[in-house]
């Protein structure tokens, strides 16, 4: 296994509250993505968070929680490495800086928040079911967002 320093780092950003439909889609995100051998960067709480790091987790690969609070203890049970901030939404923007690409899964403002962060700082955004706003590549499913984050860093 490489370092991880050297891995590749995909943040999966979404909803807290998602449907059924998005929780299914940012599972197998979650899965293709450590399928990869890529790394899932997040938030680190529920909703669409909780399903990319279970996902990856179920396919032995590594989940990284970037928390909005004070504890690691507010970490989903799937986030095999927490860090936390104390910044509220702030940590927003360290959910995308510890990122290579970033895939959006539904959401509301604060993943639109990290949209934004993405575009401003350059990475590949792809989008599922999420915020259509200049910038965002639109995929139609896991593996179409997985391949096009990963083709966005060969650029």
């Amino acid at each position: 296994m490489k370092d991880i320093r050297q891995r590749i780092r995909i943040a999966v950003i979404g909803g807290s509250r998602p449907g059924r439909q998005a929780v299914e889609t940012a599972l197998e995100v979650g899965r293709l993505i450590a399928r990869a051998g890529a790394v899932v960067v997040c938030g680190g709480l529920g909703g669409v968070m909780e399903a990319a790091c279970r996902g990856a987790r179920e396919e032995g690969g590594l989940a990284i929680g970037i928390l909005p609070g004070a504890s690691p203890a507010d970490a989903n049970p799937w986030v095999d490495v927490a860090v936390a901030t104390g910044l509220g939404y702030t940590r927003n923007a360290l959910v995308v800086m510890n990122a290579d690409a970033v895939i959006a899964v539904d959401g509301e403002y604060g993943t639109l928040s990290e949209i934004a962060y993405g575009k401003i700082h350059g990475k590949t955004v792809v989008g599922l079911g999420t915020w259509e706003v200049k910038g965002v590549e639109p995929a139609q499913t896991p593996e179409e967002a997985v391949r096009m984050a990963l083709e966005g860093l060969r650029r």
